[in-house]
């Protein structure tokens, strides 16, 4: 009998329990990217001689506007007759739904609320720094996702994959869409820190958060197409509503990189 590389998959999504305090893999998984990206921003500051204890301020900001962009986006965009009839829904963050798109839309409002008040943080020399950070949280975000078996993958057609028991009535091997996202984010983190490690304070601005929005979003729009649609709508359309929401970042990083390159041109 040959051997045939398929995973079934079925992992609780509870951590563990406490009185009445339930703790989820993902809220873990989800939190300590925002920890690791803390950590992270932190030797940026203190690399670069900028004030440490703003990073805390920044950490805040960052985690309410990624929380209230990822929902907004996810109701709005991908559920919009759902939480349209019934608003207050909107509210249950816990019943889960948080769209990566608002998310970043989030991060950039709260970096540009965070920047305004700075003069010495200026909101591209922070965006590049955040943006850095966003690649390894974004890498976090997707293994919670693998592991709570959402946001799966289409059926591989052949002797490989991963079933997810939990959610997949079908039984059919799939594409592990959430862990391919993974290591796309893991591998741009790691080119980003390579570049930050080479250029530091003399970073062109914009350089980095241009190349991230481009081979995130990039990654993002190929890897949809091994995705079960997210929304509930459009399946006639040959697009996916994850592909149209990434065009314009790809887009705005390419400017960001053509603006970075002339400005490390110029004399």
């Amino acid at each position: 009998m040959s051997w045939r590389p398929i995973i079934e998959w079925s992992a609780d999504p509870i951590a563990f329990e406490f009185w009445v305090l339930t703790v989820r893999w993902y809220g873990l998984i989800f939190g300590s990217g925002f920890v690791a990206s803390f950590f992270l921003v932190r030797w940026m500051f203190r690399r670069e001689g900028r004030p440490v204890e703003d990073v805390e301020t920044l950490l805040v900001t960052t985690i309410i506007g990624t929380i209230v962009g990822a929902r907004l986006m996810h109701c709005l965009a991908y559920e919009p007759a759902r939480y349209l009839a019934d608003p207050l829904e909107i509210l249950m963050v816990w019943h889960g739904g948080l769209a990566s798109h608002g998310g970043m839309l989030g991060i950039i409002a709260a970096v540009w609320l965070h920047a305004r008040r700075r003069a010495n943080q200026p909101f591209l020399w922070l965006l590049d720094r955040v943006a850095v950070a966003s690649a390894l949280a974004g890498a976090f975000v997707r293994c919670g996702n693998f592991i709570n078996s959402e946001i799966i993958g289409t059926p591989t057609g052949g002797d490989w994959g991963v079933i997810f028991l939990r959610v997949d009535a079908q039984r059919l091997p799939r594409h592990p869409a959430q862990l391919y996202e993974a290591f796309a984010y893991f591998a741009i983190f790691g080119l980003l820190v390579a570049l930050y490690k080479r250029w530091g304070a003399k970073t062109p601005p914009g350089a980095l958060v241009g190349l991230f929005l481009v081979l995130a979003f990039t990654a993002r729009i190929g890897i949809e197409f091994v995705k079960l649609r997210q929304e509930s709508f459009g399946d006639d359309l040959p697009f996916t509503m994850g592909q149209a929401l990434s065009v314009i970042p790809v887009l705005a990083g390419a400017w960001l990189l053509a603006r970075s390159r002339n400005a490390a041109a110029t004399p």
